[in-house]
């Protein structure tokens, strides 16, 4: 891994950056014939939560991402990437399609966290995240989240619980943002950047800690400034993670990922490391 360059708040900002590729470019540029699936089968369509069926390289797959918007019509339009409880229902119904169909899910994380309106808490925004997360955690297809921004709380989370996860050099994955983190730490949001470096948010620290199984190199100035070479190497690392995943059985997924989840933050992955340099 390369070593950081730049500090946590800096990443935070890069994560943040408008111009970033959003998960229907990532979409469009590495799947052929995606074919858009909306509605959670019940009450409503949430933007925010973009999914549907493609192939890659020639593989049936389910895609599913948190998608933003690029001006402020359609950062209203998209809630600012903030699903609501119908697009995490859409994302279960996406789900559980593919493991009936026998297709490898893939996911795009980039969201602040869940739309925390008055209207999404009285729609069951929590049951909507935790019915997601039990739904992702026990599929027997194979699952890659790919996080290209922000990572926020169990809007992130929602989508995120894979088989293998991969970063952006420049994402975030937390608890919630620093700025929430600093005022309820210390009551002064000012201090967001302080956070940053307390919450162990980046790439390079969830892959210390064992949540991060690889990270992708961003050209300086972030993703955007070079969205071939980014589309190119998401393309690639997903072929690597995927290739090992679709040859081993449903129980024996759904058993490594337990073990993988029960194993988050073990100091193993650190200790394997320093071995690995003595040896």
């Amino acid at each position: 891994m390369r070593k950081n360059v730049l500090t946590a708040a800096e990443r935070v900002a890069l994560a943040r950056k408008p111009g970033r590729p959003t998960a229907k470019e990532y979409i469009t540029e590495i799947f052929d014939g995606f074919f858009y699936l909306a509605g959670d089968r019940r009450a409503a369509e949430d933007a925010s939560i973009i999914g549907g069926i493609a192939s890659f390289h020639g593989t049936p797959v389910t895609v599913i991402g948190h998608q933003k918007g690029r001006d402020l019509e359609e950062n209203i339009k998209y809630r600012f990437g903030m699903p609501d409880p119908a697009g995490y229902r859409k994302a279960q119904r996406l789900m559980l399609q593919a493991e009936k169909f026998h297709r490898p899910v893939v996911t795009f994380v980039d969201t602040p966290g869940a739309y925390p309106g008055l209207e999404a808490e009285a729609g069951g925004q929590g049951e909507a995240i935790a019915s997601s997360i039990a739904i992702m955690s026990r599929l027997k297809v194979p699952t890659a989240a790919v996080f290209i921004g922000e990572g926020g709380s169990g809007g992130a989370l929602a989508i995120g619980v894979a088989d293998s996860v991969i970063m952006l050099e420049n994402s975030i994955f937390s608890i919630l943002s620093p700025e929430g983190f600093a005022s309820i730490l210390w009551k002064d949001s000012s201090r967001w950047e302080e956070a940053c470096q307390v919450m162990k948010l980046t790439a390079q620290d969830l892959y210390d800690l064992g949540i991060c199984d690889k990270i992708i190199p961003e050209p300086a100035g972030g993703a955007q400034e070079s969205r071939a070479y980014i589309f190119d190497a998401v393309d690639r690392a997903l072929q690597a993670a995927l290739e090992p995943l679709m040859k081993m059985s449903g129980a024996a997924l759904a058993r490594e990922r337990y073990r993988k989840l029960r194993d988050v933050g073990n100091i193993r992955r650190k200790a394997e490391q320093t071995e690995h340099g003595r040896n």
